[in-house]
């Protein structure tokens, strides 16, 4: 019983470290169909801006204020990856639409850029950020010890999805944003204005990859490539769940990382990636539009 919570709760776990990752990626890639090869970079900019709220708090305010600048870095990393996806959507992506290898090469040259920039400020070593110390320790469920941060960052997840989804689906910028992902050219005979759109949900997407980044400080060291590392299961993630569908992102990250912890449990880290992709590759020949798929006139 104690090894099936281990195992359920590590593949929750691991799934929603993939939905935070993803829930930027599925605004960009999954509503504007931009192909932002830049994204790991933005996650990457999220944690070092973690990374430098830390030392301020640790090098100018009371120690006893330190565990409170976790709480300030996570909106300030959201406005900073915000406010340089809006740069690059301004100088790069704007002239990119309906371009997708271009846009592709184009990020992945910004992606560089961006590496190349965070070596030159912070080093090429990796840098460790210190958790909050409400986060040491765990939970005791049923003789398992679940830790105080994997639970962190479950919430913070369920918190930022329920924010995502109440902008897309309750305010008027979130209408105009679905209205121009279903067709755009209706939209602006309508009036909205699809460039003023673009940039606000490049920028949404953007700032959602710096939480990201901010709750990776969390789970070990930083350095320019952190977010490398999950550019690739973040595409997955979105492919599977379905390109501009939610609910999808949600059901793609929690299903590859539940099968991904039990084949690795079977098998070895290796072998159960292996065994993820093949499940992947079989599952996309059966539902090539993915679990969930967006239907309107436009895309039929």
């Amino acid at each position: 019983m104690e090894g099936m919570i281990i195992q359920a709760f590590n593949g929750v776990s691991l799934g929603s470290i993939l939905l935070l990752i993803a829930l930027g990626l599925a605004i960009t890639f999954g509503l504007m169909k931009v192909i932002n090869m830049a994204h790991g970079e933005l996650i990457m900019i999220g944690a070092y801006t973690t990374y430098v709220v830390q030392v301020i708090f640790a090098q100018y305010l009371p120690a006893t204020m330190f565990d409170m600048y976790y709480f300030l870095a996570i909106p300030i990393a959201f406005v900073v990856a915000a406010l340089i996806g809006m740069l690059i959507e301004f100088t790069v992506i704007r002239h990119l639409y309906g371009r997708p290898l271009d846009s592709l090469l184009a990020t992945f040259g910004v992606g560089l850029i961006l590496q190349q920039t965070a070596r030159s400020i912070f080093g090429a070593p990796n840098v460790g950020v210190q958790s909050p110390g409400f986060l040491r320790g765990g939970l005791e469920v049923m003789g398992v010890t679940l830790p105080y941060i994997r639970l962190f960052i479950i919430g913070l997840v369920v918190v930022s999805f329920l924010l995502l989804a109440w902008f897309l689906y309750k305010t008027r910028n979130g209408r105009k944003i679905r209205a121009v992902m279903q067709n755009r050219e209706m939209a602006q005979c309508l009036g909205v204005s699809s460039r003023k759109v673009d940039l606000i949900t490049f920028a949404i997407g953007s700032g959602f990859a710096g939480i990201a980044g901010a709750a990776l400080t969390l789970i070990g060291p930083i350095g320019p490539t952190i977010g490398t590392y999950y550019i690739v299961d973040a595409f997955m993630v979105v492919v599977v769940g379905g390109v501009g569908m939610l609910i999808g992102t949600v059901a793609g990250a929690l299903g590859i990382g539940i099968f991904n912890t039990v084949f690795e449990y079977w098998t070895n880290a290796s072998m159960g990636k292996v065994l993820v992709f093949a499940l992947i590759i079989l599952f996309l020949q059966w539902r090539p539009s993915g679990m969930f798929s967006l239907q309107s006139r436009s895309l039929d």
